[in-house]
């Protein structure tokens, strides 16, 4: 497979090409997730794929019909996904994710017993109150004479996360706010077992980012790469292989062509492999994934990243990594108002 080949294969599975799903809810079901520390580029991610034309569709599957969670998943890191897919995922990568947070609650200083009483305040509060930004947990927390500044806060918000009691739900005006998941999403099904939950999450993580590799699924999810390989084997009559790459067997070819777009931060499209040099050319690598977990808001043309852009003062200015030609200059132009259209309408704050 050559590497425009790879390129256009991959960009058609994150639903780049223009086709597929229409729908927030529908959108994030295909990718199976979507990085979410930033709601704003978030939302973004869904405006490239067609799936949002207004802020507003992605807070509504937030808020009204709950189709929509945000929770610490993968690699301990808040993602969107459907709501239905909430509680198995979380059974496979909570535990290691509430470790993670664990380990960093300790280096902050934070003990076991203060972590445990947190949470407790945590249930509690919004048992009593409901839906509650991080503003007001936080002055719970105070309250009860624990940690209520800086990094304690989301790490202990991400604890109770960790634990499955509690989700991100509804957006209200600028904020997002914590819900209990029993509230938000009803009473828990029995999770898959552990086998079944990873061929799951193998044939969910194809759909969205084959063709790709055992280790690619490895690093997308945060689990060990035996962990993804036993998921891949148990679909394996479900697969087509070629070298080290596997994909699902049936699968639309293609289009010849993938239109120009603008990327927010962080997109599923710069995330979901090991190794990404087939969007973005190692000499701009810098440019995209500056370090320290940082993705930056990205153009690309036929699935290859030709640019950076930023949103000063809601204007859209991208930054190039070299000459345009003249059609996808007109494309990003039109991205760029699309863009300023959909992203100056609203903006939530960060529980992160």
């Amino acid at each position: 497979m050559t590497a425009a080949q790879l390129r256009h294969r991959r960009a058609a599975a994150q639903l780049l090409d223009g086709g597929g799903e229409t729908t927030p809810a529908g959108a994030v079901r295909h990718l199976l997730a979507v990085q979410a520390q930033d709601l704003r580029a978030a939302r973004l991610a869904l405006r490239a794929r067609g799936a949002a034309g207004a802020a507003s569709d992605v807070d509504a599957a937030l808020s009204e019909d709950r189709s929509l969670v945000v929770a610490w998943l993968m690699r301990g890191t808040l993602h969107l996904v459907a709501s239905e897919d909430h509680r198995w995922l979380h059974a496979l990568t909570g535990e290691q994710s509430a470790a993670t947070i664990r380990r960093r609650l300790g280096q902050l200083g934070v003990g076991e017993r203060d972590a445990e009483r947190a949470v407790g305040v945590i249930e509690r509060a919004l048992a009593e109150e409901g839906p509650l930004p991080r503003r007001a947990l936080a002055e719970r927390l105070g309250a009860a004479g624990l940690p209520s500044e800086g990094q304690a806060v989301p790490h202990l918000l991400g604890l109770a996360a960790g634990r499955g009691l509690v989700v991100l739900g509804p957006v209200a005006g600028r904020e997002h706010a914590f819900v209990l998941a029993r509230d938000w999403l009803g009473p828990a099904d029995r999770p898959p077992e552990r086998d079944g939950a990873l061929a799951e999450l193998a044939r969910r993580y194809l759909r969205g980012h084959g063709p790709a590799t055992a280790t690619d699924l490895a690093t997308w999810s945060g689990l060990g790469l035996r962990d993804a390989r036993a998921g891949l084997a148990a679909i394996e009559r479900e697969l087509a292989v070629d070298g080290d790459l596997v994909d699902l067997a049936r699968r639309s070819e293609p289009p010849a062509r993938v239109p120009p777009r603008l990327l927010g931060a962080f997109d599923p499209y710069l995330l979901g492999w090991e190794d990404r040099s087939f969007a973005v050319d190692p000499a701009h690598a810098r440019r995209v994934h500056p370090g320290g977990g940082m993705v930056r808001a990205t153009a690309t043309a036929a699935g290859r990243a030709v640019g950076s852009w930023t949103m000063p003062g809601g204007r859209v200015v991208l930054e190039p990594f070299g000459a345009l030609g003249r059609t996808v200059e007109d494309a990003l132009r039109r991205e760029a108002r699309s863009v300023e259209r959909f992203a100056g309408r609203v903006s939530v704050r960060s529980p992160s």
